[in-house]
């Protein structure tokens, strides 16, 4: 039975929503997802990151995200397997699997209008915290001189065209199509207002460049929802990277001491999926006992900023 029902709003997908719906689809259609998490005890870190910021000007304090995002490059340095692309065709099930020495984050990020996009912060494995704090500030401002339907059409284009080398005919017809015909059109610059926009130094805005495929996503969730008291039980990988990380928010949380004494703790969780098809539980323990490591000794930070 049809029912009856009132819309309140409908939105047509602009370009950065199909590529993302495109994306994510992708994901799920093709990779056999696992999941772990890890439950970080943070006192420690707090108290040292406090103690770093107290010799600071207000301007290059660091942030527990920046400090997180290097810890996490600590744990992929000593697990690259978690760094990585993975090629498989199930048809003839043959696959191909490269891990990479360069750590090329990808980062969502909201947007001042709101929207989430996705920025690859490049070459991190050698960066100190400061360096990534100002790495983050500067894709942020050039994201604020950027017309965001301009860079994701650059990469639609990119992709359409490597679906074409690849002898994907159809999907590249039907990409046409959705995009360039009807309500579903991509709109994008055109005359003076385009050639005022391509104007601007490749330095004051987004490219293609900045938003490529990283070789691993981390997601700092807890900075969207700083109450949140829950923790992220699945994340999506985006092909053909084979592991995301999902950084929650800082909660108060029972703790039992060497001593066996319970005290007010500060838990972090994170999240870490994995595609199964090209790893194991055992692939990621080498991450998670390096952050054991990091997280029992925080002392060792104050060598990174």
């Amino acid at each position: 039975m049809k029912q009856n029902l009132t819309p309140i709003n409908t939105t047509h997908f602009g370009i950065a929503r199909k590529i993302v719906s495109n994306m994510t689809s992708e994901s799920w259609e093709q990779i056999p997802h696992a999941v772990v998490t890890y439950n970080a005890d943070v006192r420690e870190l707090m108290n040292v990151i406090k103690e770093i910021n107290s010799s600071m000007s207000n301007d290059s304090r660091v942030t527990i995200n920046t400090v997180m995002l290097r810890i996490i490059v600590e744990g992929l340095k000593a697990c690259p397997a978690l760094n990585a692309h993975l090629n498989f065709n199930r048809r003839l099930v043959r696959g191909k699997y490269t891990q990479f020495e360069e750590i090329n984050i990808s980062m969502p990020m909201v947007l001042k209008s709101g929207e989430m996009m996705t920025i690859n912060l490049h070459d991190m494995h050698k960066k100190s915290i400061t360096q990534m704090q100002q790495a983050i500030i500067d894709s942020k401002r050039r994201a604020d001189n950027s017309d965001m339907n301009e860079v994701m059409f650059e990469v639609s284009l990119d992709n359409t065209l490597e679906g074409l080398k690849q002898g994907k005919i159809l999907q590249t017809i039907n990409r046409l199509v959705g995009s360039k015909t009807g309500k579903h059109k991509v709109k994008t610059l055109k005359g003076k207002a385009k050639r005022e926009y391509y104007s601007i130094p490749t330095e004051d805005r987004l490219t293609k460049h900045d938003i490529e495929q990283g070789t691993i996503t981390v997601s700092n969730l807890g900075s969207i929802y700083r109450e949140w008291s829950g923790e992220c039980t699945l994340l999506e990988i985006i092909p053909p990277q084979v592991a995301a990380i999902g950084i929650g928010s800082i909660q108060r949380t029972p703790i039992v001491d060497e001593n066996k004494n319970i005290a007010v703790g500060q838990r972090l969780p994170i999240t870490i999926a994995f595609d199964h098809r090209a790893l194991d539980m055992g692939d990621v323990v080498p991450f998670m006992k390096r952050l054991d490591q990091i997280f029992a000794n925080p002392q060792m930070i104050k060598q990174w900023v």
